[in-house]
């Protein structure tokens, strides 16, 4: 007999072997008809296995969230049968479920064209409307191996060949067609339903190297239900008219080009807009007792090596041997930089805590395919700082960050923000009993803060344990921003210390701490967050001064100068154009405010004023008009 325990704490006796399906169907037929899969202390499997132990059990319906994982991956494989059967001679090699979808890799020697996708798709909904059970089959890895070659499939065979002898080999099986995989799947083809779309066409390396051959990766989504499916394309849709590349064009903010991969050309507007982020941020530090400093781009190979930077991040870091043989790495990191800061002069228990902030450049070598204009970039700068404190401090600074983290995010508009607590990962330095430490410590900051956090177990930083920010934007994706992590390891390693109450040296605690981030990242999230309809404090040009006649030119020039003493950033559009064209471009570059001038507002001396995104005009005396710009123009940690 086993004792299978449910959600609610009730217990019952079963006996061994009775499958999951089984276990649906002894509490309702109903909920055997709905049951997709089944969960034993916490693990997904099919509801066709054997039960054998005790164990915790959840019955896992289609409605359940974690059953969309499961609607996904097997969407993936009915669209490799539904490829193999369209296109006869093409290799499947791997198909996993990523956020939002599934993908599957695939050889063949003719690239697939966009049309395509849609009789993939067809060929999918016969595959489901079919019904066909998923069989989990374990065969013998030779077995295996000798199946996949015979029938063409090499990189299936590769995959199996790199499994250990004397381990099973799982195979599942929907109709005539199968494939390696560990599972689990649902039931059958039936129930993945009818909400999924494939979505588009890449290229993409065998295991991810470039050395190998480049094989056809086709994107898809699949949903709970149609609702949801609808939901996400539009969001899709969004998120195109939103894409900070295009949007960057059009407001002539930065281009990128490939004598410089990965690192962005700043236009004027751009610069701008980069620069009021920078003094927004250095004035909310200030304010928050954090000293500004400056540290080398450029650090001697053995100081990344004692950080333990070399180790961990050294694939990643861009370096140079100098003649005299000493090898430099430009900065991944401004972490090492700081604690040298600290370390010059003789600190006391009572300049506690120190805070040192920069505007860091920081270079990480990122694979070709993975950069995305300013989201992902090679060259970008950091708003880091560094709390060095003591141990009793880390509860009370953490909750400092913590507030003045939230506080920021609100000025720009996001109010909703998921924290995210990752522990210990595998590759890490420092004992474990300081991670313990640093863990809890961390943890208790949070619960001081009365503040709910999810957990990444595992995703911690090499050095210690972190908060990670998450940001949902205006159509409902998340975006990680801030970092907030405590580390027990760092200052040791590279010698810092500090003259106690005792009169004996300790080493400080070191609080990481980032709040945008990025600074290129976090500019490309708000501009997709507000589809580059920045607010007017942020707008790298605030107003455009437009003539309708040349007659107005004069009025329009002293205009501008008065917008620009005014503390406005502001510029005339004396171009021979009608006035309905300049509109148009303005708005096309999203300047939020014109003003519209001509002879009558010259006589009067008044304007026009356009919004952007409004076809109304109001007219305003120059003087009232400008006023009211100053005030509303007022950065959020400046205003009332």
């Amino acid at each position: 007999m086993v004792i299978l325990t449910f959600p609610d704490g009730a217990a019952r006796h079963y006996e061994a072997g009775i499958t999951g399906g089984d276990v649906a169907g002894s509490i309702a037929k109903s909920l055997q008809k709905k049951a997709v899969a089944i969960k034993l202390d916490g693990v997904l499997h099919d509801l066709s296995q054997a039960i054998g132990h005790d164990a915790k059990v959840e019955i896992v319906t289609r409605d359940d969230p974690d059953a969309l994982d499961l609607i996904r991956h097997d969407a993936a494989h009915v669209m490799a049968e539904a490829v193999q059967a369209l296109f006869p001679g093409t290799q499947v090699t791997i198909g996993p479920v990523i956020e939002n979808g599934f993908f599957y890799d695939f050889a063949r020697e003719e690239p697939f064209r966009p049309e395509d996708l849609e009789a993939i798709e067809a060929k999918m909904r016969e595959i489901v409307a079919r019904d066909e059970p998923f069989v989990r089959e374990v065969w013998e890895r030779d077995r295996a191996i000798a199946h996949f070659r015979d029938i063409g499939e090499d990189y299936k065979a590769e995959i199996i060949d790199a499994i250990a002898p004397g381990d099973e080999v799982s195979i599942y099986r929907q109709g005539e067609w199968l494939d390696l995989c560990r599972g689990p799947h649902l039931p059958s083809t039936g129930r993945i339903g009818t909400a999924f779309k494939l979505l588009k066409l890449a290229g993409a390396y065998w295991r991810g190297d470039s050395n190998n051959p480049m094989l056809q990766r086709i994107y898809g989504t699949a949903w709970a239900s149609d609702k949801d499916l609808k939901a996400y394309l539009h969001m899709l849709e969004e998120a195109e008219k939103r894409d900070h590349r295009r949007l960057g064009r059009e407001m002539d903010l930065y281009h990128f080009q490939e004598e410089a991969p990965g690192c962005v050309f700043w236009h004027p507007l751009g610069w701008t807009l980069f620069q009021a982020l920078i003094s927004y941020m250095r004035r909310r530090q200030d304010a928050a007792g954090y000293t500004e400093i400056n540290t080398p781009d450029m650090l001697d190979r053995s100081l990344w090596e004692a950080s333990g930077h070399w180790q961990k991040f050294g694939d990643m870091m861009f370096t140079s041997q100098t003649p005299d043989e000493r090898t430099f790495a430009l900065k991944p990191m401004n972490c090492p930089g700081h604690v040298q800061v600290f370390k010059h002069g003789l600190k006391s228990y009572r300049d506690l805590p120190v805070k040192l902030s920069e505007f860091g450049k920081v270079h990480r070598y990122e694979p070709s395919g993975a950069l995305h204009g300013v989201m992902r970039v090679r060259s970008f700068t950091q708003d880091d700082a560094h709390i060095f404190c003591t141990r009793e401090q880390i509860t009370q600074e953490c909750i400092k960050v913590h507030e003045l983290m939230l506080s920021i995010y609100r000025d720009f508009g996001f109010d909703d923000v998921v924290i995210k607590y990752s522990d210990r990962p595998e590759r890490r330095v420092g004992s474990d009993a300081v991670w313990d430490e640093a863990e809890e410590a961390l943890k208790q900051a949070v619960r001081a803060a009365n503040q709910d956090y999810d957990v990444n177990p595992g995703e911690g930083a090499f050095y210690g344990p972190k908060l990670e920010y998450v940001l949902r934007d205006a159509i409902g994706r998340e975006w990680q921003c801030g970092t907030l992590q405590v580390d027990l390891n760092l200052p040791e390693r590279l010698g810092a210390f500090y003259i106690g109450a005792d009169g004996e040296k300790h080493v400080p605690v070191m609080l990481h701490r980032a709040m945008f981030g990025s600074l290129e990242r976090f500019t490309g999230i708000l501009i997709e967050h507000t589809a580059g309809r920045l607010p007017l404090w942020l707008a790298p040009l605030q107003v455009v001064v437009a003539t309708i006649t040349s007659q107005a030119d004069d009025y329009a020039l002293e205009v501008a100068a008065a917008l620009r003493a005014a503390g406005l950033r502001g510029e005339a559009d004396l171009r021979n154009e009608k006035i309905n064209y300049k509109i148009r471009e303005h708005s096309h570059a999203k300047v939020p405010v014109l003003f519209v001038c001509g002879g009558r507002e010259a006589r009067e001396r008044t304007v026009s004023i356009r919004r952007l995104g409004s076809k109304q005009q109001n007219v305003s005396g120059l003087d009232e008009a400008i006023a009211a710009l100053v005030e509303e123009s007022t950065p959020p940690d400046q205003a009332g």
